[in-house]
């Protein structure tokens, strides 16, 4: 799949509210540097109401400095430059715990 129509079968993802698999690795809006997915829902100590979509590393760095960790939205997601790893068992039942654990919070 070229990058294009991956961008735009990303869109309809997030519109639908759905996550993308962690091992994504996204460009932001007005970002430099490509992050690679590998979380979701995340809370930010010092902004305890928000609850962001994503966080991530740096690509191809990682982890490499705990303060290096990134949170951002389905929103900023400029452009996708490969797909993380999905399966019909693990990651669909992961899905579907959080979409009930964040149904909950609401």
């Amino acid at each position: 799949m070229d990058n294009k129509k991956m961008v735009k079968a990303t869109k309809k993802t997030v519109i639908k509210g759905k996550y993308l698999p962690v091992g994504t690795v996204v460009l932001l809006e007005n970002g430099k540097k490509k992050l690679m997915i590998t979380g979701f829902a995340v809370i930010n100590p010092k902004e305890e109401k928000k609850v962001w979509d994503y966080c991530g590393c740096l690509y191809p760095e990682g982890i490499v400095k705990a303060n290096e960790i990134f949170l951002f939205d389905h929103k900023q997601i400029k452009k996708v430059y490969h797909l993380g790893l999905k399966d019909d068992k693990e990651e669909k039942q992961f899905k579907m715990y959080l979409k009930k654990q964040l149904q909950e919070k609401k």
